[in-house]
């Protein structure tokens, strides 16, 4: 079973075209994992560098590469590949796991968005003389920012009450949480030690 173009073509008789377009995908896929351990070894030598991580991590190695940080996007990308073949022979609705997994990134990619709308209505209020003349101005806003955020909702609503994402959604909300109070308890710790 390959994908729809390539047995397009091998129904057509043009096996070369099929081949060619089994070869676009992998290189545009090959590209993509690329770009992702490029920006997320970049985001995790930053992290460190700002004593959010590891020094570990802003090691670099000859050629200005963050050794540590490429290690571990690349091991997280492997252990991905190594569960994708093991998982389907232990676990017979295997088949899930990817949408389970992709769905458990979208709570965490809507946090921005949030932070992004709620910051900008926050800021409007606080800064109303800095927009009576200015020259781009949102249409409609504030209250496009509050539909954003009603359609932001509306998605985890449904992501909630679908089974195959539920989990994710609980698992998602878990990790935000600590996240948040892992920050807020270093926040404490560092503003004791100004106060000192």
């Amino acid at each position: 079973m390959g994908s729809p173009f390539v047995q397009t073509f091998a129904k057509f008789g043009i096996p070369i075209a099929a081949g060619l377009i089994n070869f676009v995908v992998i290189t545009a896929a090959l590209s993509g994992a690329n770009s992702g351990i490029y920006s997320s070894s970049r985001m995790l030598y930053t992290l460190a560098d700002k004593k959010q991580l590891p020094h570990k991590f802003t090691l670099l190695g000859r050629n200005g590469i963050p050794i540590y940080s490429v290690l571990a996007v690349s091991f997280g990308i492997l252990l991905g590949v190594i569960l994708n073949v093991v998982l389907p022979l232990i676990y017979k609705d295997a088949s899930s796991i990817f949408v389970k997994v992709f769905s458990a990134s979208i709570l965490p990619g809507m946090i921005p968005w949030f932070v992004i709308l709620v910051s900008q209505i926050k800021f409007r209020k606080v800064h109303q003389e800095k927009y009576a003349d200015h020259p781009f101005k949102m249409p409609f806003s504030p209250y496009t920012n509050y539909l954003t955020l009603f359609f932001l909702f509306v998605v985890l609503i449904f992501m909630f009450l679908n089974s195959e994402t539920r989990v994710s959604v609980i698992v998602g909300v878990i990790f935000i949480l600590f996240l948040v109070i892992i920050y807020f308890s270093k926040r404490g710790t560092k503003a004791g030690e100004k106060d000192l």
